[in-house]
């Protein structure tokens, strides 16, 4: 049984699903993935659950739920299933799209394993490393994470990642059903809040390739999210005890 549970939220994703899925399973660490399909009308469920039926069955698992819920509902529906299985130790955030190299889970997870509470893969820790973005979205994404730095006063250098490995202790720990944003400001606010906790969380430097294939779901609403979420995060913060149980 695998210690490793590799979330992957979808929404039309046909054009990566497979190739992602192949991908995790071909590491040398065996990681289980659960898919999170909000409804993608492309099919993107129908792949997962025909590799699923004929090669996968003990490894590959999807939850679909209806509709485009948005990406935090998704993270927390697939961290709720994984808790509730006691044998993954390790759980992590991953996109669909090779944004994030598949390799790079076998990092995350050392550092868990090394002491870390919760593992980072990010762009900013050594330099700027993001291949094939404008630059307008570079400068937008690395000062958005400068601006959650001013705000919080956090540390760390990419705010906004969605490559993470959490361990067990911190997603019990979290009050998963009290976290209240969707988007990147969802991204933010695990780290925010496990870092309030006490939570032991580092940085991995990592590699972000933008996605050749299927479509971006950046968004104009999701930035605005972020944007004012972040004040929000430490205006609620303040006298609030962070005590584990």
């Amino acid at each position: 049984m695998a210690e490793s549970l590799v979330i992957i939220p979808t929404y039309n994703e046909k054009e990566n699903i497979e190739k992602i899925i192949r991908k995790v399973f071909s590491l040398s660490h065996a990681f289980d993935i659960l898919i999170v399909d909000d409804g993608s009308p492309d099919g993107t469920a129908d792949i997962v659950k025909r590799l699923q039926l004929i090669e996968f069955q003990d490894r590959l698992f999807i939850e679909e739920r209806k509709g485009k819920l948005g990406l935090g509902t998704a993270y927390i529906h697939g961290f709720k299933w994984g808790l509730a299985r006691e044998h993954y130790q390790y759980i992590f955030e991953m996109d669909a799209d090779f944004s994030h190299n598949p390799e790079d889970l076998v990092r995350l997870r050392q550092a868990c394993v090394d002491g870390a509470d919760m593992s980072i893969g990010s762009r900013y820790i050594k330099g700027v490393n993001v291949v094939n973005w404008p630059m307008s979205r570079v400068l937008m994404s690395y000062f958005a994470s400068v601006y959650v730095r001013f705000i919080t006063g956090i540390k760390v250098q990419d705010a906004t990642a969605g490559f993470v490995c959490f361990t067990r202790e911190v997603l019990k720990t979290i009050p998963l059903d009290k976290i209240k944003f969707v988007g990147y400001a969802f991204q933010i606010e695990m780290k925010f809040t496990a870092i309030q906790y006490g939570f032991n969380v580092v940085e991995v430097p990592i590699i972000f390739t933008d996605r050749t294939e299927g479509t971006s779901k950046m968004s104009t609403s999701i930035f605005k999210e972020a944007f004012f979420g972040v004040i929000q995060l430490k205006l609620g913060s303040i006298g609030k005890s962070y005590k584990r149980n």
